[in-house]
């Protein structure tokens, strides 16, 4: 899931690496032009008319997203009851598959839609937010920064008495990924790959949790937020420097299609007051993971 992230973002991940200026080599997109209302989503006063705003959320994405007794839960969906609610309006979700990127997602849930199988939301949820990437993705505003999240590492606390491990540990014990992760490229090219032999790669970072739980692997690598939501008895989790890795945190948001800035300063409004509420918090000590508010 978080290499929507990893491929969207497009992060340098080497330190040092060459960069030019902030969309220095930006060339404009295509931006929709004469399409249906329903294709391109719905003003702030349609939707308060009609009552009710649609989410779209990443689907089997514990503890933001997911399917409970039928019905959508997590992080993020209490967050989209929060946007509603400050709208006076019902929040409507529709939970999607993540794409290979972070900017086909955005094309097929917010400015565009997809080939077949849907059309756009009002609001997508769980975006993660990068000024470069934002100036480049023209067709979208993105707003309503909820939290900072980052890398850690969780760990079996029996098998590290002593403290949480670092990455160099896994030259000789075992670390889960999810695949195709941030974390999974971060480790296959840490020290020109020296740790490939012990990294196990899992198709979702609960797998990789359940792995650690049953002592198949020693420690995960994931998003802070999922590895606290998913650790089991016995299971820490830290964050250490991470070597070589120049984007190990980052802010998670919303997006809106451009067309509809009004409908975006609302929802960046409403998620404000839920941050100084502490509804939004609450949001996360419910699925129990820490909440650490955005820095804007």
């Amino acid at each position: 899931m978080i290499r929507t992230l990893c491929l969207g973002l497009a992060l340098a991940l080497v330190a040092g690496a060459d960069a030019l200026a902030r969309c220095a080599d930006h060339v404009p997109q295509q931006r929709p032009q004469n399409v249906a209302r329903d294709i391109v989503g719905t003003d702030l006063d349609t939707i308060q008319e009609r009552g009710f705003i649609t989410f779209a959320a990443y689907e089997d994405f514990a503890p933001y997203s997911f399917v409970q007794n039928g019905k959508p839960a997590g992080i993020d969906i209490e967050i989209g009851k929060i946007i509603a609610d400050e709208l006076g309006v019902e929040a409507r979700f529709k939970l999607v598959a993540a794409g290979e990127t972070l900017d086909a997602d955005l094309r097929n849930w917010i400015w565009k839609g997809p080939i077949v199988g849907g059309r756009v939301a009002n609001v997508m949820l769980h975006v993660p937010y990068d000024s470069e990437f934002a100036c480049r993705i023209e067709q979208v505003v993105f707003t309503g920064q909820y939290y900072d999240e980052s890398i850690a590492i969780a760990y079996d606390a029996a098998h590290y008495p002593d403290g949480g491990p670092t990455v160099p540990y896994f030259r000789t014990e075992t670390v889960g990924v999810e695949n195709d992760s941030l974390s999974d490229f971060y480790l296959s090219n840490f020290n020109r790959g020296m740790l490939q032999p012990n990294i196990v790669r899992f198709a979702s970072t609960d797998a990789a949790m359940t792995a650690l739980d049953e002592g198949t692997v020693s420690a995960v690598m994931g998003p802070r937020t999922q590895l606290q939501a998913l650790s089991g008895e016995g299971v820490a989790v830290h964050s250490p420097p991470l070597m070589g890795l120049s984007r190990g945190r980052w802010t998670v948001g919303v997006a809106v299609s451009f067309l509809y800035r009004p409908l975006a300063y609302s929802v960046g409004d409403a998620i404000y007051a839920g941050i100084s509420d502490g509804r939004i918090a609450a949001a996360f000590e419910e699925y129990g993971a820490a909440f650490h508010p955005p820095t804007w």
